[in-house]
């Protein structure tokens, strides 16, 4: 039985210590006893839940249905004010009306990912079984367990196919896997800044993340909320770290160069003297007020297991062989995260698999967040790959 209802989903705010915030409702799929989720770990997760929300209307023959994902740090508040920070939603350069996931043509889907600490269970919910907080007994999940909870979702809706799905960063992956698991359940598909699969330097800058975390004498063996204390430091350490990968030297280089924080001479201190450490240091404190420390180090493992070729036989075109799916991928030119020579391999093994495919590397300076950002090229792009499969799919076309 599944009970899709408005409810106050469970967000972790350190200050509440893993309990229920007090915030606006949030539509969330609860999936009981009878409809276990299977774990690539091997363990039958259930109950669970998977918070999501929706903009847009669905039309009456459920054709119009597109499900973003989010990255690694992101939630299902795409298009809306978030009630945690209470800034405007992440994609809003994407989603809305008018623009390329137009919510006047489209119904849009945004779930909070599995494992995450917006709504859907993961390390900060409660544990049905002891009645306490799961922490570090909660089971480790794969991109792939992502997907098959969101495949539950969307079977609660009634949408058996959805038009498009699409990502970007850890997004990206979930949309790769969706066309990899589910090819006749999505009729097109637009990748942005991803892979297949996780690159050494990616697990290695995951795993600094996971250590300052974990180094932290407040995260307690992951039983913090137990203690009443949070890993601020190691969680704004793992951030800091992190964002440094999300942008390029010279995107760096035109914010800050090496111009001082409100200061002209240096303190000759360990102070903040400079533009560049006062804006990681906000970026830190700022991240751990919005997420649970051990959602990140569940969502950083996740994506470090990904590989979809590993359940080919290491034949990545194998996974695609034959699939009606419809893709778009993009790269950035100043991304070293998920560089361009990545997501051409991608589409070499589409190409190899006999799909159709179009691709796209986008000149920015901007590093691997320019896929969150104004890229007037990156949105134009997306827009019209939307349109033309929309004129294959026969939904309204913008301009018609």
């Amino acid at each position: 039985m599944v009970n899709v209802e408005l409810v106050k989903s469970p967000v972790v705010r350190p200050d509440e210590r893993g309990h229920e915030a007090d915030h606006p409702t949030s539509l969330v799929a609860a999936f009981g006893m009878d409809q276990p989720l299977r774990l690539d770990c091997g363990i039958d997760l259930a109950p669970f839940q998977i918070a999501y929300q929706t903009y847009g209307t669905l039309n009456a023959d459920k054709s119009n249905a597109i499900l973003v994902c989010h990255a690694l740090t992101g939630d299902q508040h795409v298009a809306n004010i978030n009630p945690i920070t209470g800034k405007p939603g992440w994609w809003q350069t994407l989603v809305g009306p008018g623009k390329a996931l137009d919510t006047e043509r489209y119904f849009i889907i945004s779930s909070n990912v599995l494992g995450g600490c917006m709504g859907s269970t993961g390390p900060a919910s409660t544990n049905p079984a002891t009645g306490k907080i799961w922490g570090l007994d909660f089971p480790v999940i794969t991109i792939p367990d992502m997907v098959r909870a969101q495949a539950m979702l969307i079977d609660s809706l009634g949408i058996g196919q959805l038009f498009c799905v699409v990502g970007g960063s850890m997004g990206g992956m979930q949309t790769l896997q969706w066309t990899a698991a589910y090819p006749e359940r999505v009729f097109s598909a637009l990748a942005v800044a991803c892979s297949t699969r996780h690159s050494a330097q990616n697990i290695a800058f995951h795993e600094l993340g996971r250590q300052a975390v974990m180094a932290d004498p407040d995260w307690r063996g992951g039983r913090y909320f137990e203690e009443g204390t949070h890993p601020h430091r190691g969680l704004g350490v793992a951030r800091m770290a992190a964002h440094i990968t999300y942008l390029s030297d010279a995107a760096l280089h035109r914010k800050f160069g090496r111009r001082m924080q409100d200061r002209e001479l240096p303190t000759f201190s360990f102070d903040a003297d400079f533009q560049v450490e006062s804006y990681l240091r906000y970026q830190g404190s700022s991240f751990v007020e919005r997420f649970d420390a051990n959602s990140y180090l569940y969502l950083t493992r996740a994506m470090d297991y990904f590989d979809i070729a590993a359940d080919h036989n290491g034949k990545l075109a194998e996974a695609f062989r034959d699939t009606q799916t419809r893709f778009c991928l993009m790269s950035f030119t100043s991304d070293w995260l998920f560089p361009t020579a990545e997501s051409r391999d991608v589409v070499h093994a589409l190409n190899a698999g006999g799909v159709r495919v179009s691709f796209a590397e986008i000149e920015t300076d901007k590093g691997h967040d320019a896929f969150l950002l104004d890229v007037p090229e990156f949105l134009d792009i997306a827009g019209a790959f939307l349109n033309s499969a929309a004129s294959v799919r026969g939904l309204p076309v913008t301009g018609a």
